[in-house]
């Protein structure tokens, strides 16, 4: 592995400094030659001035975007595609075999997977129907309201729009006001984002749990890793039956004050809070470069560090090499 030339492409790399950081870190306390690239449709995103290249590509929507991206991979000798926000991943997932033939794997789970996580009333749909515990979803001619309840975007991601509502008037008004709205349940107890790293064939290497303490934007600002044995069984339970999965997949889940573990969302990608799960031990950019080379993960790695706290802060970047801001 430290002749392999483990050149990485991260897409819509956006903010993900912390994450790029910690795969250079890898590469270069293991030797191994290799560069990390990334791509975003803006010139002045902070992981611009962390990579060793950065590309200006269209939005995932414009037509030209995977042809932009086999024209990076072929300058750069990319041989693996990470993939960093939702709105990509059904279209890489779809175009994975484009890349395949050029010699570039593509981190992403298959496209069921993807359907499945990234509209919330599918994985709702999937929880019931594997009898994973799940907050109802309300169906379109369901009244029967439990208040307080959730209002949110069944495609959203990043904790944008999701909003508690109280009463009827305020379910009326969010419930058209947010695009593409859904109905959930609210759960009370402990929140949880749960890392899971998963190889091609979908074995676990790890999973870890971070217990949410305050979020900011969406994003966990404050966590701790727990190595709950309840939350871990009931995740690896959740992972036999997410046929397809692949990579680092983020589950959502609360454990409520009886124990139960109720899972909310699937994200299968990268989430924003994984730096404390690396941080803490557990190696994704080294098991990342693994897949790369092809190999499997034969046996599963829970060494990580139990009760290691992350507390966030903004950083700034300065630079003078921007021409304009977008």
């Amino acid at each position: 592995m430290k002749t392999y030339e483990a050149n990485i492409l991260f897409t819509s790399s956006g903010r993900r400094v912390s994450l790029l950081n910690m795969f250079k870190e890898y590469l270069g306390s293991e030797n191994i030659t290799g560069r990390i690239i990334t791509a975003d449709f803006k010139n002045n995103a902070p992981t611009t001035f962390v990579s060793d290249q950065h590309y200006v590509v269209p939005r995932v929507s414009d037509e030209n975007y995977v042809n932009e991206l086999i024209a990076i991979c072929i300058k750069e000798n990319i041989k693996m595609i990470i993939p960093l926000i939702d709105t990509e991943l059904p279209l890489l997932a779809e175009k994975r075999a484009t890349f395949e033939e050029l010699g570039i794997k593509v981190l992403v789970s298959g496209s069921e997977v993807i359907r499945i996580g990234c509209d919330k009333v599918d994985t709702y749909r999937f929880f019931k129907e594997n009898g994973i515990p799940t907050p109802r979803v309300y169906g379109e001619h369901e009244t029967d309201y439990q208040f307080p309840l959730i209002v949110k975007p069944r495609d959203g991601s990043s904790g944008l729009g999701v909003t508690v509502v109280n009463n009827l008037h305020e379910l009326e008004f969010f419930k058209t006001y947010i695009k593409n709205s859904m109905i959930q349940d609210m759960v009370r107890g402990e929140e949880y984002t749960v890392d899971v790293m998963v190889d091609f064939d979908g074995n676990i290497k790890t999973i870890v749990p971070r217990q949410r303490i305050e979020i900011r934007a969406g994003e966990v600002s404050k966590g701790i890793t727990r190595k709950d044995p309840t939350i871990i069984s009931a995740v690896k339970d959740v992972m036999k039956k997410l046929v397809g999965a692949v990579g680092c997949i983020n589950l959502q889940c609360f454990k409520k004050e009886n124990g139960e573990i109720s899972f909310i969302e699937i994200n299968p990608r990268f989430g924003g809070g994984v730096p404390l799960a690396i941080k803490a031990g557990a190696n994704f950019p080294k098991w990342t470069v693994e897949l790369m080379i092809g190999m499997a993960f034969v046996t599963s790695d829970f060494s990580w560090l139990d009760g290691l706290t992350m507390l966030r802060y903004d950083e700034a970047i300065f630079t003078e090499q921007l021409t304009h801001v977008d």
